[in-house]
């Protein structure tokens, strides 16, 4: 790398020094003229940019294909051709939470799936007909007519729940007056099943929920939990695209902070080893930098080529979980010189996931708050 033009005078600019060669003994910073050309400065410039670029792969890698390589190297000394394990995991996390959880806003569709008489009509007679073509109906009568009547209930369910509000009112006040009339129990069931459905629509907001239970019998309202519970479930469900995307954007606090008590898992089931915390902890923030490269490049295409879903996806995630495991079994063989490591890295995903699960419900409860 080109270091300019170096300056006759001994004393450093930067600390008062005296300076031997061309770099300060006391501070490090090399002893160059400061006053030096356009070019000079643009080439300077670009000097130090590849300079990081061949560090930033001569580290890149012997991490992803020699797990656990150069954690023992760094520790051993060999640390200029590396670089800075922390300075490396910034970079790479910044580039992967700007790639992979970017926020997104998605228009919500409304499918309207509304099945007439005739619909559920011609629905049941093919269901009659193929039960009949197999013998069953013949056989067992008795067993037909409840295949049938479930059917009929979950296609009734189906239908109300595409109804209006108004119209679902309508029809329940129809149903309790033929009730009534009738003096009969058989429509007892549905008028359950979708004064539920009914409660449901009317509960969009906590308001109305509020305004519901006002109006019930004193032996039929809520107690303190349940609409405790109650309104979680319906802030959840109203703000639940606002409360997904603040997850999202906190998730590097939570794998940064989570990342000295993986590097303590890894210590407690390493513990013979006799390492220090702080080696652990280096050994942890290169997988965890190792893991966020090779989401760098599976996330997008998931995200933007694949659209979140299908076959393909599935088998990229699953290749991803392969290479996750593979990684961990050989960087714990390598670094901590042992032969049998299964059973200690099944130990540390599992408090690992623990560990995620355990921050994730207390973040979404302060996003709760919060949103609240």
């Amino acid at each position: 790398m080109s270091a300019g033009k170096y300056r006759k005078e001994q004393n450093c600019l930067n600390c008062g020094a005296h300076v031997e060669k061309h770099y300060c003994s006391s501070c490090g910073q090399p002893n160059l003229e400061l006053k030096e050309s356009f070019w000079g400065f643009i080439s300077h410039s670009i000097a130090h940019y590849f300079h990081f670029d061949n560090k930033f792969f001569q580290t890149l890698t012997p991490l992803l294909t020699k797990p656990g390589q150069v954690t023992l190297d760094y520790l051993a000394g060999k640390r200029a051709r590396y670089i800075n394990p922390v300075s490396m995991y910034i970079f790479v996390s910044i580039v992967y939470f700007l790639v992979a959880y970017s926020p997104e806003h998605k228009s919500k569709q409304t499918h309207v799936n509304v099945k007439t008489r005739n619909e559920q009509k011609a629905v049941l007679d093919s269901v009659d007909k193929e039960l009949q073509s197999a013998g069953i109906k013949v056989k067992a009568p008795a067993i037909v007519n409840k295949v049938k009547q479930g059917i009929q209930e979950d296609l009734d369910q189906a239908s109300f729940k595409d109804l209006g509000f108004e119209e679902q009112t309508l029809v329940l006040a129809n149903l309790k007056r033929e009730t009534q009339t009738n003096k009969s129990d058989s429509l007892a069931e549905v008028i359950e099943s979708f004064t539920t459905i009914h409660d449901e629509r009317n509960d969009s907001t906590y308001e109305a929920y509020l305004s519901r239970q006002s109006k019930l019998p004193i032996l039929r309202k809520d107690n303190w939990f349940e609409r405790m519970v109650k309104k979680r479930s319906i802030t959840f469900g109203q703000k639940s695209e606002v409360i997904q995307e603040t997850l999202e954007h906190n998730r590097p606090k939570q794998y940064f902070l989570l990342m000295p008590l993986l590097a303590l898992f890894i210590m407690w089931n390493f513990r013979r080893n006799h390492i220090y915390y702080l080696d652990h902890l280096i050994f942890t923030i290169h997988g965890m930098t190792a893991y966020f490269v090779v989401q760098i490049f599976t996330v997008p295409i998931i995200k933007y080529i694949l659209g979140g879903s299908g076959f393909i996806k599935g088998l990229i995630e699953l290749a991803v979980v392969v290479w996750v495991c593979w990684y961990m079994f050989n960087a714990l063989k390598i670094f901590y010189q042992r032969k049998k490591v299964i059973g200690k890295m099944i130990m540390i995903f599992l408090l690992y996931g623990i560990a995620i699960a355990i921050t994730e419900t207390v973040m979404l409860n302060i996003i709760y708050y919060v949103a609240v």
